[in-house]
């Protein structure tokens, strides 16, 4: 086959085999990412504050805001108060200590978190965190594709009290969270 032939052929090869990548491309665009976001300041004072099961979570981003990309929220907890042994298989969370002291367990490795420190957990992975020492931690937690703030709202919603723990875990399950 001479040169001409080849690319000729070649180039129709090539197109038929990326059209499914564009069709791909094309359905991604339509989805909720393509939202239209503004710019948005938060304060420290500022944000929708909830208590879920112990965890005061002040929520600064949620999805609504950022094309569905990205909930970022404010922990403060006191110490003892912690989230046992997960999975989450829809979204990646990032852990940044401000204040205090977080023991935090990844794909079974554990280790204390102090001021500055960062994790990262990414989906599919095992990871718990719990507030040690013996002050009050900060913590900023992201957690990227946007949705897990509806299971957040969901659960601060529970009576007061001992949660139930079979009722704590269907919520989570909606989102795609399981407990290990």
């Amino acid at each position: 086959m001479d040169r001409k032939k080849f690319i000729r052929a070649s180039g129709i090869g090539l197109g038929i085999m990326m059209m499914p990548g564009m069709v791909q491309c094309q359905s991604a665009a339509a989805n909720d990412y393509s939202l239209k976001t503004e710019p948005k300041i938060i304060k420290d004072e500022e944000g929708n504050v909830l208590n879920v099961i112990g965890d005061i979570q002040t929520h600064k981003l949620v999805g609504s805001e950022t094309g569905n990309q990205i909930v970022e929220w404010v922990d403060n907890v006191e110490p003892g108060v912690g989230i046992p042994p997960h999975i989450h298989t829809r979204e990646d969370e990032i852990f940044r200590v401000i204040k205090g002291q977080v023991e935090i367990m990844i794909d079974g490795e554990t280790t204390v978190l102090n001021e500055g420190d960062v994790a990262f957990a990414p989906k599919n992975i095992p990871h718990s965190w719990k507030v040690v020492g013996t002050e009050k931690a900060k913590m900023i937690t992201s957690a990227f594709p946007a949705g897990i703030e509806f299971m957040f709202q969901e659960l601060a919603e529970l009576p007061e009290g001992p949660p139930d723990f079979e009722k704590v875990a269907a919520i989570c399950a909606k989102q795609g969270i399981s407990f290990v």
